[in-house]
């Protein structure tokens, strides 16, 4: 029986050291492709992770990251040997000298982050190069020499959130978004871009657009110019010679009225559908918090008098539900109960300004969802529905919410307000635009 336990924790002890022994093997072979920079301490047989090569990142005995910014690099990237590192799921060569065509990234397709900035590659990315590169999470290919059409399978990335292409020489259209809603960091300025800028765009600021001459849109509050004057020179041209023989010109000016009306009222109907759906979509986030009345008591909420300078104005539902709960503390039967204040740095708002809001859902996990809402008056946050903290009670929730919402730490997210309710809480917190802490603390090596 011993040997039979013994056998399968020898494999995974053996796998392990070999799994470890490659990548140091493809590190020092990565090395050799390079010119100059500061990795002196890659040395055969120390181990990248237990002594802690430079610019290694590791999980476990694994390496899982390459962060090799700032160091004075040049040559080739051996992407042979990066294929050797199995785990490998992030590289940044950031401010470098490297030279020439884009390296062959596209092959390692577990990767979910690309970082070249600050080089100077150039020639143009061919369209497919990253076909099969469906994990990819962040691209910065900013302030280089690449030139040509940006890649269709790159704004085609299902999982995309971060991009970045400016002080380029890219030109020609910008693709469409395939998954606009995943974007959350983007900037094409500074290039050869020309063309209305698509649809898929329009959440992001004319900052991300600028420097581009060809460029128009709403975005740039530059109206796009899409051949009409010498449409109308054909047709004129055209139509003159008709004219003059049976005078059916009028007809043809008809005609293109009648087409130009359809479209616009096919336009219309379309805006109006997407619309609609949006909205049906938010109020089925929040629909959970009016579908049952709440029988628990709720917890006054104390609003100081003095006003920061620094507060956003508060909205008008959340005075009115301050106003309305000065007689009481119970929910009665109005089906949806106020929320309790615990930090006022942000302004002040009720659950209605949430049911208002545009919400959007960022993640499930073990403890419940989140979902992201704008309110009226711009404040976003994240809103957490907590399932698996039922054993707390009322009491001593509110003073455990208390004491955190008092906690003031450039690293520490404070929360806003809470919901008690026996079946879920709800927690308020400032909405952090980079999508966690971890992004804040570290910088945008971050790749999980």
């Amino acid at each position: 029986m011993a040997a039979v336990r013994f056998i399968p924790l020898f494999f995974i002890l053996f796998s392990t050291l070999c799994f470890s022994q490659s990548d140091e093997e493809a590190l020092i072979k990565l090395k050799k492709s390079f010119i100059g920079g500061n990795l002196d301490n890659w040395v055969l047989g120390s181990g990248p992770c237990e002594k802690k090569w430079v610019g290694v990142m590791c999980s476990g005995d694994n390496v899982t990251g390459l962060h090799l910014a700032d160091m004075q690099l040049k040559g080739e990237v051996d992407i042979q040997a990066l294929l050797q590192i199995r785990g490998l799921k992030a590289i940044s060569l950031i401010n470098n000298s490297f030279t020439g065509d884009i390296p062959d990234l596209h092959k390692l397709t577990n990767l979910r982050a690309i970082y070249l900035s600050k080089n100077k590659f150039s020639g143009s990315i061919p369209d497919n190069y990253f076909e099969k590169m469906g994990l990819l999470k962040k691209v910065w290919l900013d302030d280089n020499q690449f030139s040509g059409r940006i890649p269709d399978s790159l704004c085609r990335l299902p999982n995309l959130m971060e991009l970045h292409l400016e002080l380029n020489k890219f030109s020609g259209q910008i693709p469409p978004l395939e998954y606009p809603a995943m974007v959350r960091d983007l900037n094409f300025s500074k290039n050869n871009l020309e063309g209305e800028i698509p649809e898929g765009y329009m959440e992001f600021n004319a900052t991300s657009f600028e420097g581009n001459p060809g460029l128009c849109g709403s975005i740039l509050g530059k109206e796009c110019d899409n051949g009409d004057n010498k449409s109308g020179q054909k047709q004129e041209s055209a139509s003159s010679p008709s004219e003059g023989i049976d005078g059916s010109g009028s007809g043809s000016n008809s005609k293109v009225l009648a087409i130009s009306i359809g479209t616009v009222i096919a336009v219309v109907f379309l805006v109006t559908i997407v619309v609609l759906a949006r909205k049906r979509r938010r109020e089925d986030e929040f629909s959970i918090l009016s579908k049952e009345p709440f029988k628990e008591e709720v917890l006054p909420v104390k609003v100081p008098e003095a006003e920061s300078t620094t507060r956003r104005k508060p909205s008008e539902s959340s005075r009115r539900s301050r106003s309305s709960k000065k007689g009481s503390s119970h929910g009665g039967n109005s089906g949806v109960t106020d929320l309790v204040m615990v930090n006022e740095e942000k302004g002040e708002f009720g659950m209605q300004d949430l049911m208002k809001a545009a919400a959007e859902v960022l993640g499930n996990g073990g403890l419940g969802s989140a979902y992201k809402a704008v309110m009226s008056n711009g404040l976003a946050v994240v809103v957490k529905r907590m399932k698996e903290m039922n054993r707390l009670g009322k009491e001593a929730f509110d003073v455990e919410m208390r004491r955190l919402g008092k906690l003031r730490h450039p690293n520490i997210l404070t929360p806003l307000a809470y919901h008690f309710r026996r079946e879920e809480k709800l927690i308020v917190s400032e909405y952090m635009p980079k999508g966690s802490l971890l992004y804040v603390l570290h910088g945008k090596f971050i790749y999980l």
